[in-house]
């Protein structure tokens, strides 16, 4: 009897049974709509993205991809635009024949957000891609723009019937951040995209989740026995997170100016990763066990009473960078002198619960320091008795667990060990893992996996409205505190920060560890 003959019931592609790892989730019919895809990083990133998905063989054949910008551009024009963007910037090699696959389901919209024509435009061309392409009326709306754009674009997409999904099929939105300046507006915010979209219906990218080393804080903590033992007040003495980056702020002196490195970086990336750090383990790795154990402990943390002392804020200074003379931040184009927008951020948190209770997390940011590194350093305490004479180990720092999220994805132990010779010596050595040395694959694009899963539905990387309340309920007080006391600490390029950041640890008898 040939398969076609079995009836449905006793016959299943075991292709199709989810315990098979043979094949990748592959996206069903769908479109994506991007909206302000002449950005930047539209360009460097979403563009790029989609092509090496498509490469990779993760979008289904008939994957339709529409821009909206205020260009005169004809869909050939968005073509070549696409085209110069996926040959600079794509992971994988260039292949014709899926090039040719995908601009055969590119379409590009001209126009303002105010513009009714243009929506209309797009309604239509979603509905000629939906016949023509087999996109069953799945569509994502990725909003590359400003956020002070959301709103607008929302109501629009509401107004001309987009954001109704016909019957079976499933609209989304996409929205990049920062999601609000503080509390009240993120929650305005929430209220007016909400009234178009439905919660489970609003994907909000931080692409620092889409990274490998990210999601592997989970893998490391739940997947092991080794750890998650020691994880807790009883064996850490502190944790210190840190994201630096080597540039200044380029062209970017209209978003950034007013913003400032808190509200860019702490609020959103470095408070989920505190969140991965310190949860509990979830019932399940689905989103909604991941949201409730993240909630916790965004919940749980707590500022100190002392604010000046615990939180910096600083800008950096002209200096010497990567061989060259580069300038201060009050001296950029397009910077006012008087500003007080911070460029490094640091804060001291506490998280009030059984597990965490009195073990600081320090955490900070800033442009222009010494190299561009993300890590995340769990630094237990030093043992409780040691036999040893000082002179032994007076070159022994504190074990630790260093996650590094970028830019050499890893991660090291650092113990102690004898030195070789005929005197008890012992000192720091570190064991330590690379992405790259350990797996012959290379890791994919934290938006290579962000857009798969928005087109697939998963939810498990994406902060939910409630987080990023929480993030701002934590981050508001600090900023108020910044804007009534003084002016910024001053730093020069190149080096790891201000001293009142080194003074605000060695208040604690600690200090900043040397990425």
């Amino acid at each position: 009897m040939s398969v076609a003959s079995l009836p449905s019931q006793e016959w299943a592609n075991p292709l199709r049974d989810p315990r098979d790892r043979r094949l990748p989730r592959v996206a069903g019919p769908s479109g994506l709509v991007i909206f302000g895809v002449t950005g930047d990083l539209s360009r460097k990133k979403l563009m790029p993205a989609v092509y090496d998905l498509a490469n990779r063989g993760l979008l289904p054949p008939g994957f339709s991809l529409l821009g909206f910008a205020r260009r005169e551009w004809e869909d050939q024009d968005f073509a070549q635009v696409v085209h110069d963007s996926v040959r600079e910037h794509a992971r994988t090699p260039f292949r014709e024949e899926v090039w040719a696959q995908l601009a055969e389901g590119m379409r590009f919209i001209p126009g303002d957000f105010d513009d009714d024509t243009a929506f209309k435009q797009l309604r239509e061309a979603v509905d000629e891609l939906d016949e023509k392409q087999g996109t069953s009326g799945n569509y994502a709306f990725y909003l590359s723009v400003p956020p002070k754009f959301f709103p607008k674009v929302v109501q629009q997409l509401k107004k001309h019937g987009l954001a109704d999904a016909p019957d079976g099929s499933w609209r989304r939105a996409v929205i990049e951040k920062p999601f609000g300046h503080d509390s009240a507006s993120a929650r305005e915010l929430n209220a007016i995209v909400h009234d178009v979209f439905a919660p489970e219906q609003v994907f909000r990218i931080d692409h620092y989740l889409g990274k490998e080393t990210v999601q592997n804080i989970l893998a490391l903590r739940f997947a092991n026995q080794m750890y998650e033992p020691v994880w807790n007040r009883s064996y850490v003495d502190h944790v210190q997170i840190t994201m630096a980056e080597d540039i200044g702020i380029g062209g970017r002196a209209g978003y950034y100016d007013g913003i400032g490195a808190a509200r860019d970086v702490i609020q959103n990336h470095l408070l989920q990763l505190l969140a991965l750090t310190a949860m509990e383990e979830p019932a399940a790795f689905d989103a909604e066990s991941l949201v409730n154990e993240k909630l916790k402990v965004l919940k749980s943390v707590r500022l100190p009473a002392d604010l000046e002392r615990s939180t910096v804020r600083a800008q950096y200074a002209a200096g010497w960078q990567g061989g060259e003379k580069v300038r201060g931040y009050l001296q950029e184009d397009g910077i006012d002198p008087q500003s007080k927008t911070d460029t490094y951020a640091a804060v001291k948190l506490e998280i009030d619960n059984r597990r965490w209770a009195g073990v600081p997390f320090y955490l900070r940011t800033g442009k222009r320091l010494g190299r561009r590194v993300t890590e995340i350093a769990v630094v237990f305490q030093r043992a409780p008795h040691s036999p040893f004479d000082s002179t032994a180990t007076e070159e022994l720092g504190q074990n630790a667990v260093v996650i590094r999220v970028q830019p050499d994805e890893g991660m090291t132990v650092r113990f102690g060990s004898k030195v070789p010779g005929t005197s008890m010596e012992i000192r720091d050595v570190s064991m330590d893992f690379a992405y790259g040395e350990s797996f012959t694959e290379s890791s994919p694009e934290a938006y290579e996996r962000l857009i798969l899963d928005v087109l697939l539905g998963d939810a498990n990387l994406f902060p939910r409205t409630e987080e990023v309340e929480e993030s701002w309920r934590i981050l508001d007080p600090v900023e108020e505190h910044w804007d009534g006391h003084g002016r910024p600490a001053q730093y020069a390029s190149g080096s790891w920060g201000p001293r009142e950041a080194d003074e605000m640890l060695a208040r604690d008898g600690r200090s900043w560890r040397r990425p």
